[in-house]
């Protein structure tokens, strides 16, 4: 290997003074620094620390020193260029200091990073308290109300079933008892009560199944008034029967009925209805939902609703758009239409209340549940927390400025007169409740 005048120099004396240390105890400076090209400073002489008794080396100055790295021997580049204790020359100059830079070389270390665990220093040298973990942030908030849906969960024969939401059946009778201190107007002119009580059970039937296909986005009120007008001017020798809606004109049914929405779609579906009922029913309504189905303008809302009032069979739940909506409110399932609605409740809510849901629910929205702007404030439920979706109004303090006109009379004179302004707390009811922009109408 090609060493270096001044190795070469050094060695030479190393080896005269110490004549007992080997030549193998002199570390050359090319073999600290083999691989950079550096700037060197004037050499002095410095103490192998490998070297058993204590052979001298020399010592090179570095001007713009690169990151430690460590030798053939072991020892880093930062021990070797800082400044020892046993240094014999006294023109030691210590290197200037490195450069700071954010990006981090290629081989350099990486600070080590010292955990505390009472407080902190930041930058600025002041001292800091450690953050509260994020459990404990947690805990001292309130908690709210967590939606709970219906789960299917795997039975012991390996059948899926579901099983019921948390709180469901005290949720169903705080609702039941609600509705009986406020009167709906699904109680009074719901379409299982419009028919006749006079007329025949094929009569009441039909008149029960057009009271239905009229109330489809219409108005419990409105509803009932249509039906009375057919009952009534219909035909004034039969009434409200099968062979009236045969012979009636579509433009006499059309009047009659006006008051419903889409009256003149709805004029098609019952002459239309008609015909089929006589062609292929024998006069009377169909008593399967298959049946039922297949008559224009009647869905499976109308056919479940048509078998539970008129048949008396309970074979599903008629889910209307209160019903879809109050439960999805309540958390008792997340679905997008009504008919996954009563796929979820039929899953789980016993078939004995599948009646009695319907009228339930839609009275509940009629009178408290409202589609736009809910009387959350007057619901047992919100006050009890079972409904994640209440909105409670607050109250509010509003400074109010008011003008104060003072006069001063002296034996009826007015001898002064000034306004004074006041401010004047009053309490202001600040209703919170998100008004839901929808088009769904009672039914």
């Amino acid at each position: 290997m090609r060493t270096s005048r001044n190795s070469r120099e050094t060695a030479k004396a190393a080896s005269t003074i110490h004549p007992h240390n080997p030549v193998e105890d002199v570390i050359p400076a090319e073999r600290i620094f083999t691989k950079h090209s550096l700037t060197v400073a004037p050499a002095t002489r410095l103490r192998n620390p490998k070297a058993k008794d204590g052979a001298l080396v020399e010592h090179i100055g570095v001007e713009n020193r690169r990151p430690a790295k460590v030798d053939h021997y072991g020892s880093s580049e930062s021990e070797l260029s800082a400044p020892p204790s046993d240094i014999e020359d006294a023109s030691y100059t210590s290197p200037p200091e490195r450069p700071t830079s954010r990006k981090r070389k290629r081989g350099a270390v990486a600070p080590v990073k010292h955990e505390t665990t009472s407080k902190t220093t930041n930058t600025t040298g002041i001292r800091q308290s450690p953050r509260k973990p994020t459990s404990e942030i947690a805990s001292s908030t309130p908690k709210k109300v967590v939606r709970q849906p219906a789960k299917r969960v795997s039975g012991p024969n390996g059948t899926l079933a579901t099983s019921p939401p948390a709180n469901w059946e005290e949720v169903y009778n705080l609702t039941v008892e609600m509705r009986k201190r406020v009167l709906a107007p699904v109680d009074t002119m719901g379409c299982e009560s419009l028919a006749e009580d006079t007329r025949s059970p094929r009569d009441r039937r039909l008149q029960t199944l057009v009271a239905l296909m009229l109330s489809s986005q219409t108005k419990d009120t409105v509803t009932a008034f249509a039906i009375r007008n057919l009952q009534q001017n219909l035909d004034a020798e039969r009434g409200f029967c099968l062979e009236a809606l045969l012979d009636v004109e579509p433009a006499r049914l059309n009047e009659l009925i006006a008051k419903v929405g889409f009256h003149n779609n709805k004029v098609k579906y019952i002459k239309a209805t008609a015909l089929i009922l006589r062609d292929r029913f024998g006069g009377d309504i169909p008593d399967t939902i298959e049946g039922l189905v297949s008559l224009p303008g009647v869905g499976p809302k109308m056919a479940y609703l048509t078998m539970s009032a008129a048949w008396g069979r309970h074979e599903g739940i008629g889910v209307d758009v209160h019903v879809h909506r109050i439960t999805n409110l309540w958390g008792w399932h997340k679905t997008n239409t009504p008919e996954q609605t009563r796929a979820q409740l039929e899953a789980w809510l016993p078939k004995e209340k599948w009646h009695d849901i319907n009228a339930l629910l839609v009275g509940f929205g009629q009178t408290i549940c409202l589609p736009v702007g809910r009387k959350c404030g007057e619901c047992v439920l919100s006050q009890r927390g079972l409904c994640p979706s209440a909105v409670v109004a607050k109250e509010v303090k509003k400074r109010v400025k008011k003008e104060v006109k003072v006069e001063m009379a002296v034996e009826g004179v007015v001898v002064k007169e000034e306004v004074k302004d006041e401010l004047v707390e009053e309490d202001v009811l600040a209703d919170s409740t998100k008004v839901e922009q929808s088009a769904e109408t009672d039914v």
